[in-house]
């Protein structure tokens, strides 16, 4: 038993100092040297030991020709580690302290980048969605040309059509439990906000549907008439249009 215990302190001793030997003593190299080797650990995915690296450099050389190399690479670090929200502080940090870096373009879209991961389902509250949104928005606003522009273009799109998916399900419930117009003011914001997303034609005919069901015909028709109109070529056309056959011919007796 004596011997076993021996072996496995033998073998713990062992895995320590091979742990402690993946980190060199830093402390004569320069700058660059320090800044390659935090790269390179970076590259290695070792997200640990090269964020107390580039936290070092960055404390260590404020006025150096790497500070902003390395304010990049640790904003990235936290983001492979996903800390969003400390990545975003420090993709800003950058933006704010260093202007006129390479890296600043780059640093807007990964802050939007931050938001965009920290999203959360479509039932949940949209902070997040909103906030990535208004970062991608920016990105554009100060990069047209960059060659991220349509990819974020594309993920601005699907954002606001999660938005969408939330205030067509927020208006789902409000009908389910019979607070109609709550339901009618979801619905009608999905139409009006989010009119481009693929969720507008169902809320627009969900809204007619429950207008109808309501007997506020005059203003289902109404509703009718624009869907038709704006979406003729949508799959719910066919149900719209009997909808509005039987608001038609309840006008037509009522005239009689």
């Amino acid at each position: 038993m004596k011997y076993i215990t021996q072996i496995t302190s033998l073998l713990l001793f062992i895995i320590f100092i091979a742990g402690c030997s993946s980190t060199l003593d830093t402390s004569s190299f320069t700058a660059e040297q320090k800044l390659d080797y935090a790269k390179k650990l970076y590259v290695e995915e070792d997200y640990f030991d090269a964020l107390q690296e580039f936290n070092a450099l960055v404390l260590e050389y404020p006025g150096s020709v790497i500070i902003d190399d390395a304010s990049y690479y640790l904003a990235m670090t936290r983001f492979q580690r996903g800390e969003y929200i400390l990545a975003a502080f420090e993709f800003s940090k950058l933006m704010k302290n260093m202007p006129a870096s390479e890296f600043v373009p780059i640093s807007q879209f990964m802050i939007s980048e931050c938001y965009y991961e920290l999203s959360p389902n479509y039932t949940l509250e949209q902070r997040y969605t909103k906030k990535a949104i208004e970062e991608y928005q920016a990105f554009i606003d100060f990069f047209p040309s960059n060659d991220k522009v349509k990819e974020v273009e594309a993920k601005i799109v699907e954002l606001h059509n999660k938005l969408a998916r939330k205030g067509l399900h927020s208006a789902n419930i409000y009908e389910k439990l019979d607070y109609y117009d709550a339901a009618l003011y979801y619905y009608t914001n999905v139409m009006e906000i989010y009119h481009e997303t693929i969720y507008a034609p169902q809320a627009m005919y969900n809204k007619i549907s429950l207008l109808a069901d309501m007997d506020r015909n005059r203003k289902a028709l109404e509703e009718a008439n624009k869907f038709l109109i704006k979406y003729p070529k949508n799959p719910l056309v066919q149900k719209v249009k009997k909808i509005k056959e039987s608001l038609d011919d309840n006008f037509s007796n009522v005239n009689k």
